[in-house]
C-alpha cells in the first residue's frame, strides 16, 4: 500500500520533534548525527511546500489583479453622454 503524501503540518511537526530530541542530548554520535540528517531532509520538504505555496500566492495575485479586459471595463462603468 502506498503512502499518503504528508502535509506541511505533519512534516514541520515531525521536524519539531526531531529538532527537540537533539536539543535533549545525550544521544550516541550515531543516533545524533541520523537525527540532524532526518531534520535537514524534513526542513528540506518543509522548505519546498513553502516555496510553492509562494509562488501559488503571486500567481493568484497577478491573475486577480490583472486589469480587466476593456470590453469588461465598458460594460461596468455607466456611461452618461449627456456630460460630453
Amino acid at each position: 500500500m502506498k503512502k499518503q503524501k504528508e502535509t506541511f503540518e505533519e512534516l514541520f511537526r515531525r521536524l519539531e520533534e526531531t529538532v527537540a530530541k537533539l536539543e535533549e542530548g545525550g544521544l550516541p554520535l550515531e543516533r545524533s548525527l541520523a537525527l540532524y540528517e532526518e531534520g535537514m531532509l524534513l526542513a528540506r520538504r518543509c522548505q519546498e511546500m513553502l516555496d510553492a505555496a509562494e509562488v501559488r500566492i503571486r500567481q493568484l495575485r497577478e491573475t486577480l489583479a490583472a486589469p480587466a479586459e476593456p470590453e469588461e471595463v465598458a460594460e461596468e462603468i455607466p456611461w452618461d453622454d449627456a456630460e460630453s
